[in-house]
Parts: C-alpha cells; structure tokens; sequence
C-alpha cells in the first residue's frame, strides 16, 4: 500500500503539523514515510507545499512525480490548484475555500470553485469559517486534515492518536480541541459530498 500526497497552503497554515500527524499515523503503522523540504515557510503568507509519501515497501524518493499524488491535501484554495499537474487521473483534491488573496490579481471566487469543481474528485469546504465555530481559529488546518482523512490510507483512530502524540506536551485541552477539529472536518466533508466521503 501506498499514498502519495502534496500538502499545500501559504506560510502560516500548519502545512508541517499536517504533515506531523500524517507521519506519526504512519509510523503507528510501521509504514516508510518520506517528505521533500517544505518551500515557503520562511515567509508568512508565501507559497508553501510539500511532498509526503507513505508506503508499506521502501520509498526511492521524497519527490512525487507529475500525475503521481494520489491526494492533494491544501489549506488553500488557489494553492490546490497550482500543484493539479502532480495529481493523478483517479487522484483526490481536498482544499479549502476559504481564499489567503496574497496577490494584487487574486482571481474571484467563484472562479476558483469552478476550477477545482472540474477535478472530477474533489471536497472543498470552509475549514476558517468552521474553526471559528468551534473558536479555535488556528485549527483550519487540522479541519482539513479530517476532511480529506477517508483518502489518507490510515485509521481514523490513529490520526486521533497522532493528534495526542503531537499537541500532547500542550495539554489535554488543545489534544481535545485538535480531535473535534478532526472531526469537525470529517463530517462536514460528508455532509457536503455524502457520495464521495463515506
């Protein structure tokens, strides 16, 4: 088994802490994992994606190939879009809709949607506006972590237990608040789309 995955979002999202949790899920699984160097965290704001890759055999490279992402797991929605050439033909887009306009000619909205509704897998939501909800607005990301987890190749519980592994030193507080973010994501995903999240 394998999943190959391209973590995307702008400075600031938890594009790393996604990737933790991932990786510790895996490992819980005696899984391989490996993952190129993030790009763009050193500026808030900027552009940042990563590759992560998960295989029950020895992985050769951290890098995926183009056509090659079996999911494409971002925080923003633009971002999704520009790393499409790296999905595969029956590959998963999952991002958020909520926009980071951190260029002068940020396309409308409703553009942007329609771009990603023509990815024929797809799962969009507002993670920002359900984080606040929940007044955790620092948590978008672990939303969208439980948003796309039915296509991760990992037990939901083991992403639970990832989430205790890394925010555990924090408290059991943010451990919880992490968890019903994750869940939070999960069922809105289902709800929004009932036929391709089960």
């Amino acid at each position: 088994m394998k999943t190959d995955i391209i973590l995307s979002g702008v400075g600031g999202q938890g594009i790393l802490t996604i990737s933790a949790i991932i990786s510790w899920a895996a490992v819980r699984n005696n899984m391989y994992v490996k993952q190129s160097e993030v790009h763009g965290m050193s500026q808030r704001g900027g552009s940042v994606y990563s590759h992560l890759r998960l295989s029950t055999e020895p992985i050769a490279s951290d890098l995926i190939p183009y056509g090659g992402a079996d999911l494409i797991l971002s925080v923003e929605p633009m971002e999704a879009l520009r790393y499409l050439p790296f999905l595969s033909q029956d590959g998963w887009l999952v991002t958020n809709i909520k926009p980071v306009k951190n260029i002068p000619d940020y396309p409308a909205e409703q553009e942007v949607i329609k771009a990603i509704e023509q990815v024929p897998n797809h799962v969009y939501l507002d993670a920002d506006g359900l984080a606040r909800q929940i007044q955790a607005p620092k948590a978008a990301n672990i939303i969208m972590l439980g948003a796309a987890s039915p296509f991760l190749g990992l037990k939901y519980e083991d992403l639970e237990w990832a989430i205790e592994k890394q925010f555990g030193r924090k408290g059991q507080d943010i451990v919880d608040m992490n968890k019903k973010a994750l869940k939070l994501g999960f069922d809105e995903a289902r709800r929004l789309f009932p036929d391709k999240v089960k």
